[in-house]
């Protein structure tokens, strides 16, 4: 007898289910499983059939639906997101349920009822992948929706799924005019996001080069400027962008454009100004010289944007904005190839990192930033627990910074990386934060300085003024790849002014985007355990300590050197009773 033929279709499969499902439950198991089922009858349910899908199962919080249309699909995940931030206004924010949304499209085997196959299991994942109240999508899903729907797709890159044997492109939705995704408000004075220039040089080994000319030009327009950090314009690297949506998205005025080509001993330098409301090409330039004259390039560059955005601005200011950081261009160089390799946080990139920073200092010993990144790679080592030998790390790290801030007087940068690194790794408070602060009067438009002022406060025992620096360097960088960090200092915060409910949130979100990042973990067990929630807090301990990086309550002090006993005991305190041991 013939084998059964196996019935296949293709179909967009919404794969859903409730974020943080455990701890509302441990909260308040009768109340979550109300809040649930009114929200599936009032809003999750019909929706899914005014567009035309159909549930095939539900699993506890978890959901899976095919619809034979993906436009549908995604208008049906996008109208729920929207309905619910409304509907969750009313709920504190422990109680409030948020969705999480994974959305693909692909060929599925079909057994009555029941779909299988890999275009459900992708789903499934990228669901999974997804913050609480938002959706994620697959490439294919992005293509067949792309202006047929009113939202904008954020690239966070290739992502390889567990049991999908090809990495898959990987967007988040971002939902156009709803309140969760508003467009940023302009700032008060001039705004502008310098994206990453173009290497045209055909060779990949230049890109640094690229990337160090976009990071000195952000720099030098800070000093007058709105600009955005370049963690946050660098997530559009390598993509086609609208500068409309970019503009929208980072919540800038202007945005410059440009590219870099470099060839022996001759660099060329093009650039454009854009206003992004309208997409008007405000002024365009090139630069050329020899390689021996790029600061010069680089101060030409600087200058017409200024001139272009605001031709009244004194000549005073644009001086300001040409200071070198260093007369030997090998000595940059070098300095740019380990800016390349700090950012790629890993430990063998650290320790190439630092080697070419220590060489940059060798070629100038009086190069600020470099004695500044040459702290921070220590700082880095410290936080992620690669640190082999404490005590001598500490006295070198103590020497690069007290080096940087002895040259870098005027240099906001090396300032503000030498103040964190006393403060962090010396537990030198009052010099650290005294660095910083000279940092913030030098340039209050860095979204590092900020960065590092918000752990300074957190150490000194100002959570509230530690939230306002965390908000303004969030504000500066709102893309940026290490907003996790952030969020987690906005925990800290909250967690040391008693507010435990908002600091786990906060620890949540910092998780959604780094889920075994144990500092985070931490201070998410010891937040649940003083709100109560010791289910929670015990689940976030265990998940530490399988990465092998939780410390005994005994070491604390060295990890985060807070001023104030009663924050570190209040700290312990979580942790012990998360189950932390002594």
């Amino acid at each position: 007898m013939a084998t059964e033929q196996v019935k296949r279709r293709l179909a967009a499969i919404l794969a859903a289910d409730v974020a943080g499902y455990s701890r509302l439950m441990g909260d308040d198991e009768e109340g979550t499983l109300v809040r649930l089922k009114t929200d599936r009858q009032d809003l999750v349910d019909p929706k899914i059939k005014e567009h035309r899908g159909r549930i095939i199962k539900t699993i506890g919080d978890g959901m899976l639906v095919e619809f034979a249309s993906v436009v549908d699909a995604v208008r049906c995940a996008v109208e729920i997101q929207t309905e619910m931030v409304e509907r969750n206004r009313a709920q504190p924010q422990h109680k409030r349920i948020e969705f999480r949304v994974g959305i693909n499209v692909g060929d599925v085997i079909v057994d009555g009822r029941d779909i299988y196959g890999d275009g459900v299991n992708v789903a499934a994942r990228l669901e999974g992948l997804a913050e609480p109240g938002g959706i994620c999508v697959s490439d294919r899903v992005r293509e067949d929706v792309q202006g047929k729907v009113d939202v904008t797709f954020e690239d966070i890159g290739d992502r390889q799924l567990k049991n999908i044997a090809r990495p898959v492109r990987v967007y988040r939705v971002r939902l156009n005019g709803t309140a969760a995704t508003a467009a940023l408000a302009l700032p008060d004075k001039p705004s502008i996001a310098v994206m990453p220039f173009n290497n045209m040089s055909g060779d990949p080994e230049q890109e640094y080069f690229a990337d160090g000319m976009v990071e000195e030009i952000t720099t030098a327009l800070s000093r007058m400027y709105f600009v955005i950090a370049r963690n946050s314009s660098f997530t559009y690297k390598g993509r086609a962008v609208d500068v409309k949506q970019v503009g929208r998205e980072l919540g800038v005025r202007y945005v410059l454009e440009g590219s870099v080509r470099k060839a022996a001993n001759r660099v060329r330098i093009t650039a454009q100004l854009i206003d992004a409301s309208t997409r008007m090409h405000l002024w365009a330039d090139r630069f050329e010289g020899a390689l021996d004259d790029v600061f010069d390039l680089q101060d030409q560059v600087t200058a017409s944007v200024v001139g272009a955005i605001s031709p009244r601005l004194e000549r005073a200011e644009i001086e300001r904005a040409e200071r070198k950081p260093t007369e030997s261009l090998s000595a940059y160089e070098h300095y740019l190839r380990g800016i390349a390799n700090f950012h790629q946080w890993a430990r063998e990139a650290n320790k190439e990192a630092l080697r070419l920073f220590y060489r940059a200092i060798e070629l100038d010993s009086h190069f600020s930033s470099a004695y500044g990144m040459a702290a921070n790679c220590y700082a880095q080592r410290k936080g992620l627990r690669w640190m082999t030998d404490e005590v001598n790390d500490t006295s070198e790290a103590e020497r690069l910074a007290r080096r940087a801030a002895e040259v870098g007087r005027d240099d906001a940068v090396a300032l503000a990386r030498a103040g964190f690194a006393l403060a962090y790794i010396v537990h030198d408070l009052d010099g650290g934060v005294a660095l910083i602060d000279r940092a913030l009067l030098l340039n209050a438009n860095l979204a590092e300085v900020w960065h590092f002022g918000g752990w300074a406060r957190i150490y000194l025992g100002d959570p509230e003024a530690a939230i306002e620096h965390f908000a303004r360097a969030m504000r500066l960088s709102p893309l940026d790849p290490s907003i996790f960090i952030m969020q987690m200092g906005i925990a800290f915060a909250h967690f040391f002014a008693g507010r435990y409910d908002d600091a786990s949130s906060w620890a949540e979100k910092a998780l959604g985007d780094k889920p075994d990042y144990h500092p985070a973990l931490r201070i998410a067990a010891a937040s649940h355990a003083l709100a109560g929630r010791l289910k929670e807090a015990q689940n976030a301990i265990a998940r530490s300590r399988r990465r092998n990086s939780t410390p005994h309550i005994s070491n604390l002090k060295n990890q985060i050197p807070l001023r104030r006993p009663e924050d570190l005991a209040r700290y312990a305190e979580g942790l012990r009773k998360a189950g932390l041991p002594e």
